[in-house]
């Protein structure tokens, strides 16, 4: 598909849609390490997609009776995005999420710009201009400074283990993902996202059935409730339709840089809630990113 002219407003433009998504997916960070033992990780991803369908369907239904012989043509497509970008992906990053350390997480994830890049240049012959790998090394160093402390001996300790693997392989699919929606059907966004969620959703129903029957159930506890609730405006709503209209402003190269800005939201959010003071590597980082976004965008 190719990429949308841009609009006025705040849907057209690319860099505050990203910079929102990212946002959200910060505090889904957050959301995924706090529940983690609490909450059954693949029950929390079904309902955050079915739930997600059953809300936006009241709203886009004249949108999906217009876009529906599109939708019938291209369905296949919509598979393989919901599959790859919505089920398979959200119940990768919270199992993964209950299996490693934060420090890990935060590492693997500076890597998905550099991942969404190579996706782009195997499966479309994308080209980065010197802009974008600049942006991406720029940010990536500074992303590495938060994490590290401006101290390389953090680094040197760093493990894999079953949860950086899944996050790892995770990452990938998410560059694939990203890489993929050129190919998305120029339906009306509100009815992509619909079927996005809603084929994502039905598509766990097996897995959330299988994790029922293992005891972890969910609990009617206000830490559920809340992750519900959460994941499912914020991290899958908000996030993945200001991503995915970020991605078709811009392209999937220039918006994966945008990623980097999660380390600078998380710090900043664990600051507000949890009372840890702002540091001097954390300022260092911060200008890192934000001159390797730059850099990208204007890429």
């Amino acid at each position: 598909m190719p990429a949308a002219k841009p609009r006025g407003g705040l849907w057209g433009n690319a860099y505050l849609l990203l910079a929102l998504g990212s946002l959200c997916w910060s505090g889904n960070h957050l959301m995924g390490r706090a529940i983690t033992g609490h909450v059954p990780p693949l029950a929390l991803t079904t309902l955050r997609w079915l739930l997600a369908a059953a809300i936006l369907f009241p709203f886009i239904r004249g949108y999906l009776v217009r876009d529906w012989p599109l939708i019938r043509r291209h369905f296949g497509v919509l598979v393989y995005l919901a599959l790859i970008g919505g089920a398979v992906f959200g119940a990768l990053q919270f199992v993964g999420l209950q299996l490693t350390t934060a420090l890990n997480v935060s590492v693997m994830n500076s890597l998905a710009p550099v991942f969404i890049a190579v996706a782009g240049a195997v499966m479309f012959r994308d080209r980065l201009s010197a802009g974008q790998v600049a942006g991406i090394v720029i940010s990536l160093l500074g992303v590495l400074a938060i994490i590290s402390k401006l101290d390389p001996g953090v680094l040197t300790h760093f493990a894999f283990n079953i949860g950086d693997i899944l996050i790892l392989s995770n990452l990938v699919l998410w560059a694939v993902y990203s890489a993929s929606l050129r190919w998305r059907p120029a339906i009306h966004p509100a009815s992509f996202m619909f079927m996005f969620c809603l084929i994502a959703g039905v598509a766990m129903l097996p897995l959330f059935a299988w994790e029922h029957t293992t005891g972890f159930v969910l609990q009617p506890t206000l830490l559920t409730v809340s992750a519900i609730v959460f994941v499912t405006i914020f991290s899958t709503i908000v996030a993945f339709a200001t991503w995915t209209r970020g991605v078709e402003l811009i392209g999937p190269n220039r918006a994966g840089v945008f990623l980097h800005l999660i380390p600078i939201f998380t710090a900043l959010l664990t600051g507000v809630l949890l009372g840890e003071p702002l540091m001097g590597y954390h300022v260092a980082g911060f200008a890192l990113i934000l001159t390797g976004v730059w850099c990208a965008a204007r890429g």
